[in-house]
């Protein structure tokens, strides 16, 4: 059975629109220091219709961040080695975040509205304090830029918003109370985050919910998000109203799984380079990989074979190399899903040399259709070990983002092994691929920070029900 997979692209806006001071754009910057890349992409949501559409967009090497001076500290490193100060980390911040500004032709202090930081570096850190520094990193960072503290944190009153969206916001209605896109964190009971990149999966779910607009997928609750970056972070959402709870995490390798299979052809650096370096976008045609689909799919067993995915056992204090707390998520009944490579990436080395060898007795192309086919299993496994643990509903959703979840012809096969889990048999219209997910999630925080909800096109509720504004304002109300 043949599926097309629906992924969303948003469309840009033009500079004119932007600077009518009579058109209702909301402009938000996010800015992202990854293992891999850093990202800025500006976004502006229409508050008339709720959808959010490109400004511009810059994605640059993590690993081209300049390297400490001697008087500075190195607080930590990416997982490819790249070190890290907070200076160094700040300096990236403020260039990247000027530089995109400059090209969309805005002035940081007047025309963007609201500022959101993050990063995935943590999931390779090692101490709450080198978290900390990297978050107060990313803050110097968008100060020396210019932007106004005030742009970075939830406004006080509705007074603090400016005056051309105060219309818009339900901020004497609703405060904002933590929970992003009507799903509330898994650190309330406890005070501690049970995954390092828990933001990551927060952003990446918001924003999958509002790219899943633009091919009418409803990625409301329940739902399943899944974000392939370097590392592997997203979440499992239940249905519950009006807010819904986070019941399962997803954390481990993810991106790492290609750029070590690349790393060992050569073609790249053995220890900063990346699949994205060769990656050209370009998959084999039909006729191809029915020739060497066999091929395909002997070595995709066996990187498979290493790869490593379960319930994340109680005890583990790290899984696929990201930080976790198993006895945390025990203690809320969430579930850990993971994904590792031996045990912390023992068996990273396979993977380089069947990548060595694919690359030696066939080619490139070859060699990506194999890296396709791997993770999409990935993505099926994940899934199934979440169907297993009864968090899987049957109207449940399922989003997909991140460079090694959505290029090439992943998302085609992930249809495929999605539909023969049984998910189900509309599995398009459960199904979404979404580009930056990271960086839509961002607008929709800066949105839910200023209460800057529309009741006629809502990211929050359940699948197929109405906005759940009276709900929230009735139990803020308790």
């Amino acid at each position: 059975m043949s599926h097309k997979p629906r992924i969303a692209e948003s469309p840009s806006v033009r500079l004119l629109d932007l600077k009518d001071k009579s058109k209702s754009y909301f402009i938000v910057a996010s800015v992202e220091v990854g293992n891999t890349t850093t990202k800025c992409i500006l976004t502006a949501t229409n508050l008339e219709d709720g959808k959010t559409r490109l400004v511009k967009k810059s994605v640059s090497m993590t690993r081209d961040v300049r390297p400490p001076k001697p008087e500075e500290e190195v607080f930590g490193k990416t997982l490819n080695g790249v070190e890290l100060t907070r200076e160094s980390v700040s300096e990236l911040v403020r260039d990247t975040l000027l530089g995109v500004v400059k090209e969309a032709n805005l002035d940081i202090k007047t025309d963007v509205h609201f500022v959101v930081r993050s990063t995935g570096v943590v999931a390779g850190f090692d101490s709450p304090d080198e978290v900390g520094e990297f978050i107060k990193a990313l803050a110097d960072g968008c100060l020396l830029a210019g932007v106004p503290p005030n742009r970075m944190t939830p406004p006080m009153s509705i007074s603090n918003i400016p005056d051309r969206f105060q219309k818009y916001s339900k901020l004497e209605k609703v405060i904002f109370d933590g929970a992003v896109a009507s799903v509330t964190p898994p650190v309330g009971a406890t005070g501690v985050e049970i995954v390092a990149n828990e933001m990551e999966g927060e952003l990446a779910t918001a924003g999958i919910k509002e790219g899943a607009k633009w091919v009418d997928v409803d990625f409301r609750n329940p739902c399943l998000s899944m974000d392939f970056g370097t590392t592997l972070d997203g979440r499992i959402i239940s249905p519950d109203l009006p807010y819904a709870k986070t019941i399962g995490n997803f954390c481990g390798y993810a991106g790492a799984i290609p750029d070590t299979i690349i790393k060992g052809t050569g073609m790249v650096d053995s220890k900063k380079g990346t699949a994205l370096d060769i990656f050209d976008g370009k998959s084999l045609d039909g006729i191809a990989l029915k020739l060497k689909s066999k091929i395909i799919h002997e070595y995709a067993e066996k990187i498979l074979s290493y790869i490593i995915i379960e319930k994340v056992p109680k005890g583990r204090t790290r899984y696929g190399s990201v930080p976790v707390n198993s006895e945390a998520a025990d203690a809320i009944n969430v579930v850990l899903i993971g994904c590792d490579v031996g045990e912390n990436g023992t068996d990273l080395d396979k993977l380089a040399a069947l990548g060595a060898e694919i690359y030696e007795k066939h080619n490139v192309k070859v060699l990506f259709a194999v890296i396709d086919e791997v993770m999409a299993r990935v993505v099926q496994r994940l899934v199934k070990v979440a169907q297993d643990e009864g968090l899987v509903y049957e109207d449940s959703a399922i989003g997909v983002t991140g460079r090694a979840g959505i290029t090439g012809n992943k998302p085609k096969l992930i249809l495929k092994y999605l539909h023969d889990l049984g998910i189900n048999n509309k599995i398009e219209e459960h199904v979404v691929f979404v580009d930056d997910g990271l960086a839509r999630g961002a607008a929709v925080m800066a949105r839910c920070m200023n209460s800057l909800g529309t009741t006629f096109n809502p990211l929050g509720g359940h699948r197929g029900g109405k906005c759940i504004l009276a709900q929230r304002i009735k139990l803020q109300n308790k």
